[in-house]
């Protein structure tokens, strides 16, 4: 009995060539690939930014309409176009614009002193080994205290002007930072450092052309951290004897249960930390141009 077979034509990697186009063969097994790629397909024709959307409408569509039959009460939350319309009003008496010019100004004295101060000390510690040792044991026992706690004792230091609300956020800012930047330095590779060394590169050399690229990518990460920190520590510092900023509306719209402001001033606070991000992820864009990274699939 003749068990000759008709010897495989043309293929790749030993695929007979009259097997089905789209299916890879694998002993008796076939896997078609042609669904799954048809399904890439489909989700790659879908805008990116209208999935990312669908989420956030959907959630304000079910509470219009909750709001709309009674089931969510206007004393409980506000319904979005009631919220919608205090918006535009506080918008069009200067309230709201006034309100996020002076927490802006706030956040913006605190995050520089408490960005000195972290990077700073992130960069003796981890540069260093002297610096780490007087350093880093005080910063770890420091990061442990809620800030929010520090109030009491900064209004007896500094009284209750704005020094109070400039100080509490740097001091939720610096810890961040510190913290990244210190690790993004004592996480470079050593092999980089020997073959700077190889090369001719000095310590100054090493640290400006190996470990400070090195930690950059770290440091921003603490500074987008940092940056929600900020925000945080406002929140709290605006309660201090303030009378302006996005805080100090919150706590008038909590007297007179107001909660159409309340949550006008919680979306302002979140629509500032999302610019704030943006401005950080640009910067890492630009700054970052040399380290390719994996962007998802």
């Amino acid at each position: 009995m003749s068990t000759d077979r008709p010897p495989p034509g043309p293929g790749i990697s030993g695929i007979p060539a009259n097997e089905p186009e789209g299916a890879v063969t694998l002993g008796a097994a076939a896997v078609e690939l042609e669904p799954i790629v048809s399904a890439s397909s489909r989700r790659r024709g879908v805008p990116r930014w209208l999935r990312r959307s669908t989420g956030p409408m959907l959630l304000l569509f079910l509470w219009q309409v909750f709001s709309a039959t009674g089931v969510l009460r206007s004393d409980v939350l506000a319904s979005p176009g009631t919220i919608a319309r205090t918006a535009g009003g506080l918008i069009a008496d200067g309230t709201l614009p006034s309100a996020m010019a002076v927490s802006v100004q706030r956040v913006g004295v605190g995050l520089v002193l408490g960005a000195l101060a972290g990077a700073g000390l992130g960069l003796l510690s981890g540069l260093l080994r002297v610096g780490e040792d007087l350093i880093d044991s005080v910063v770890q026992m420091l990061r442990a205290v809620p800030f929010a706690g520090l109030i009491p004792l900064l209004i007896v230091w500094l009284g209750i002007g704005e020094a109070v609300k400039a100080t509490l956020i740097a001091f939720a800012v610096a810890f961040p930072l510190y913290i990244n930047t210190y690790a993004g330095i004592r996480g470079v590779d050593e092999q980089l450092i020997e073959a700077g060394a190889t090369l001719g590169l000095n310590r100054w050399g090493l640290i400006r052309h190996v470990v400070l690229p090195g930690a950059l990518p770290g440091a921003l990460t603490g500074l987008r951290f940092a940056l929600g920190s900020a925000w945080l520590a406002l929140v709290f510092g605006e309660t201090v004897n303030a009378s302006d900023g996005i805080g100090f509306l919150m706590d008038q719209a909590r007297e007179y249960y107001r909660t159409d402001v309340i949550v006008v001033c919680l979306i302002v606070y979140a629509f500032l930390g999302l610019a704030a991000d943006a401005v950080v992820r640009t910067l890492e864009r630009l700054l970052l141009q040399w380290r390719p990274t994996f962007t998802g699939k």
